[in-house]
């Protein structure tokens, strides 16, 4: 029978919730949410920080400066909606969010409830295998089940609004597995993005095309299971923040937006998101020596946007926290030509000088962005035009290597003409700066 007291709902929002924050396997700190809002607190003996947004000190960080970093674990868009509607809970709810998906994240934080441990780092992992049946089920899942949202055992968290899973691969028995109970995972799974034809290929093609580059960059291969009488493909991305040789052991990172103290709803520049100017200063400021690490995001900026990646905003670099050398700027991941699509936006999520289109970028603008972001505007142009000389080659190359392989979709191709047709334009733009350059690119190519 109901009692006749009634329920004190007003008591609800201002009770202390906290989950106990840990970082490779020690107890750093407490997250707390109180009245709806977030504070962090370090623990008395912590000495490592979480974040370049959240140093080390004893007075506690408030819901602005905490929100950015923890918030940032989560994924976003469509994706965040779906798991809170699983979960039964706010979608704007960052800590129930969290309590229920903060066991595997990105880097090597992990919340539990208080009184509980992580998984040492030399346990066992624990992992549900699948066979191709279920790892089918998992796939056509997704869009309705992000992160496994709800199952039993699996708290796996990552960023961005695409669908993706944490996984564990056994490369010996080419099995797949969902990481079970704190278990780190060794690889990202990402499957076909619905309404962007050929995505799979696309990110393959563009990373490989990175890594032929010499750029440093996220091992990604496409791989397949039988689907009745099709293949349905999908991508697996080696996780550059688990140690290789050592699957079980994590290595913490942050993106440039955690970094920076910017919510991830403002990723992009125009909403207020990280700049150009902003990434190099972070880079300078969280690295030592800082110079290899300025050079090779330089690069990481001509790449995409020669290759049209347009969503390469402040969630797409990240700062890897290594044993040996301290922070370093992270391999190139989630390298996609997003203009190839012409119902994709044609505007870059960083400016380039003052332009947000690629096509209103002249050799003026090239100059402004390394002005700004404090690099030799003279070596900055002489390594676009390297790169523009070589990237078409070498995109060739690429696309005969996937159709040698059995890869070989239509989009390649149209990326291999947008990449030509960049490349020509930038390097007419920085050498002899032709009058008629001033118009845009041609009426055929979607790259913007």
């Amino acid at each position: 029978m109901r009692s006749a007291a009634p329920w004190p709902w007003k008591a609800w929002p201002d009770m202390a919730r906290h989950l106990e924050v840990w970082l490779l396997g020690a107890h750093v700190g407490t997250l707390s949410q109180i009245d709806g809002r977030l504070s962090f607190a370090y623990a008395p003996a912590a000495t490592t920080p979480l974040s370049q947004s959240l140093p080390v000190r004893a007075e506690t960080f408030d819901d602005r400066a905490t929100r950015p970093f923890f918030a940032g674990l989560l994924p976003e868009g469509g994706k965040r909606k779906q798991v809170a509607k699983t979960l039964q809970v706010s979608m704007q709810n960052d800590y129930a969010l969290l309590e229920s998906l903060g066991g595997e994240c990105a880097g090597a934080v992990t919340l539990l409830e208080p009184g509980l441990r992580p998984q040492a780092p030399d346990a066992p992992g624990d992992v549900r295998w699948l066979d191709d049946a279920q790892l089918l089920q998992v796939l056509v899942e997704m869009p309705l089940r992000p992160m496994r949202a709800g199952d039993a055992g699996i708290r796996l968290s990552l960023a961005g609004a695409q669908d993706k899973l944490p996984v564990v691969l056994d490369a010996h028995k080419h099995r797949i597995g969902l990481p079970l109970n704190g278990s780190p995972s060794s690889h990202i799974l990402k499957p076909p993005i619905a309404e962007v034809d050929g995505s799979v290929f696309n990110e393959a093609f563009c990373m490989a095309l990175a890594g032929a580059l010499k750029l440093d960059v996220a091992r990604t291969k496409i791989h397949a299971v039988a689907d009745g009488a099709q293949q349905r493909q999908y991508l697996l991305v080696e996780r550059y923040d688990r140690q290789a040789g050592a699957p079980g052991l994590r290595l913490h990172q942050e993106d440039f937006c955690q970094a920076l103290g910017v919510v991830s709803e403002h990723k992009y520049q125009n909403e207020g998101g990280p700049s150009l100017a902003q990434a190099f200063a972070l880079l300078r400021s969280a690295t030592r020596p800082s110079a290899p690490h300025t050079l090779k995001l330089l690069d990481y900026v001509v790449f995409n946007a020669l290759i049209g990646n347009h969503d390469a905003h402040g969630k797409n670099f990240s700062l890897l926290y290594t044993p040996a050398a301290g922070a370093v700027l992270t391999p190139l991941y989630d390298a996609l030509c997003t203009a190839v699509y012409p119902t994709l936006t044609d505007k870059m999520a960083m400016k380039i000088g003052s332009k947000y289109k690629f096509s209103e970028v002249q050799a003026r603008h090239w100059e402004q962005f390394a002005t700004e972001a404090a690099v030799s505007p003279a070596q900055a142009k002489k390594r676009i035009v390297d790169i523009a000389k070589r990237l078409p080659g070498l995109a060739r190359a690429t696309q005969a290597m996937f159709q040698g392989e059995g890869n070989s979709h239509p989009i390649i191709g149209q990326i291999v003409t947008l990449i030509e047709q960049r490349c020509a334009l930038s390097i007419r733009r920085l050498t002899a700066r032709p009058v008629d350059d001033t118009q845009p690119e041609s009426t055929t190519d979607h790259a913007g």
